[in-house]
């Protein structure tokens, strides 16, 4: 059987971290193993599904290089879930309940008063079906819950987490669909991976009580579950992980000028003792790809770190990489030498204009730089002449360091810091490196 992993979100928000981490799990794993990743929208929520978000969805994972091998969504598949409800009505796994919310709530305090646990009772197990059958014609509307085999614990053996296990008989039967007819999560989730031969779920550790109940479900429908990989959710700097973070979007890392696979290459070692490594495709992070590496400790996420991973990567591009984002005019030489003090490909309009000019006249050091424009006139146009330049007025002057270097960068860039000037100064060329030498004496 093909290894096939499944990312399922719901189309009610955009994707934000721990989502795309989730994703990109998925896609690697399956990548990694020669199998397929499926994307599975869980639009059975009509009231909050948008299309918007499926199609934003969509577009996060193709910005992130994680295209799905196929799309499936939940509302295309309604009838195949009534088909499988029935299946296990009929074998007495789903029975019908019509306690109303307030009647579970004063059962739970009730519970709670005693020291019991506020597991659902049951009770409705004990009506017969002539009483189900008087409650429903009297217009009363049941919800229907999955009966679990309370008989023994559900083990399994978690890639991430490693021998696991739930005991039944501490939960309640989980509610499998509501009154009105629409399903909750649990039981399509279930179908989908039998029918779409889903062999590995991988997703975060809040799930595990959720995978021990949803075992039961694939052995209730005759079905082998398929193996589970549990990870530690994502955490903040400041602990938890924040509100913004939580809700923000892939477009607030597109808007701050974050290369996609900065995102990868952080987000894939994330919960690893592995070393974050500035990686310019997902070839290296597929090949390293290993459940065995990730711990139990929450994995903490930090932007900062991931702006400076974003800065080293973007060192590594080659021109062809972001040619179509760069400036009007700007060729691969000017790359070269604007890519080392760019933290976003953004940047390099603001240096390229730089470039062009104008520069902005700066008052200070007239004579020193009058001098510097008359030597550097006498000099050879050539790609050493930055050296040579600082060289001749070093020697004449007797100038070193900051004094020396410093005045010229202000005259030629108008700024104290930026890209190495042998480059920049060459981009410049020699009559507007000479304009703006003089505009200072002028």
């Amino acid at each position: 059987m093909t290894l096939t992993t499944r990312f399922a979100p719901s189309p009610t928000g955009y994707l934000h971290v721990g989502n795309v981490r989730t994703a990109l799990h998925n896609w690697l794993f399956a990548r990694k193993h020669g199998g397929r990743f499926l994307l599975r929208l869980d639009d059975t929520d009509t009231e909050r599904s948008r299309a918007e978000y499926a199609d934003a969805i969509r577009a996060d994972l193709t910005w992130l290089g994680l295209v799905p091998d196929a799309e499936y969504r939940q509302s295309d598949r309604l009838a195949r879930y009534d088909e499988q409800f029935e299946t296990l009505v009929a074998a007495e796994r789903v029975y019908p309940c019509f306690e109303t919310a307030e009647d579970l709530d004063v059962r739970r305090k009730i519970q709670l008063s005693r020291g019991l646990p506020p597991v659902y009772d049951r009770a409705a197990l004990k009506l017969t079906a002539e009483e189900i059958a008087a409650k429903q014609a009297a217009g009363e509307r049941p919800h229907w819950r999955f009966r679990l085999n309370t008989a023994a614990h559900v083990y399994w053996q978690d890639l991430i987490r490693g021998d696991s296990h739930i005991d039944p008989a501490s939960l309640s039967d989980p509610v499998v669909r509501r009154a009105d007819g629409s399903y909750l999560y649990m039981l399509p989730s279930v179908i989908d991976d039998i029918d779409m031969g889903v062999t590995h779920v991988v997703r975060g550790e809040d799930h595990v009580t959720n995978s021990g109940v949803q075992i039961q479900m694939f052995e209730a429908l005759g079905a082998k579950p398929p193996a589970f990989a549990h990870e530690a959710l994502i955490t903040g700097t400041e602990g938890a992980l924040s509100k913004r973070l939580g809700s923000a979007g892939m477009a607030h890392f597109r808007e701050a000028g974050i290369e996609p696979v900065a995102i990868a290459a952080l987000l894939a070692r994330l919960g690893t003792s592995d070393a974050v490594e500035p990686v310019t495709s997902l070839d290296p992070l597929v090949e390293h790809f290993d459940f065995a590496h990730f711990g139990r400790s929450a994995a903490r996420f930090d932007e900062a770190e991931l702006r400076q991973l974003n800065a080293r990567i973007l060192h590594q591009l080659d021109y062809d990489d972001v040619a179509d984002r760069l400036p009007q005019g700007m060729d691969a030489a000017a790359w070269a030498v604007l890519r080392p003090n760019l933290e976003t490909v953004a940047d390099a309009a603001d240096w390229w204009q730089v470039i062009e000019g104008p520069v902005e006249p700066l008052a200070g050091e007239e004579d020193y730089l009058a001098l510097a424009a008359d030597t550097l006139e006498s000099l050879p146009w050539e790609p050493g002449v930055w050296s040579a330049l600082t060289a001749a007025l070093k020697a004449s002057t007797g100038r070193k360091g900051k004094d020396l270097f410093l005045p010229l960068r202000r005259a030629l860039t108008g700024r104290d810091h930026g890209p190495e000037m042998a480059g920049l100064v060459l981009l410049i060329g020699r009559d507007g490196a000479l304009e703006r030498l003089r505009a200072r004496t002028n």
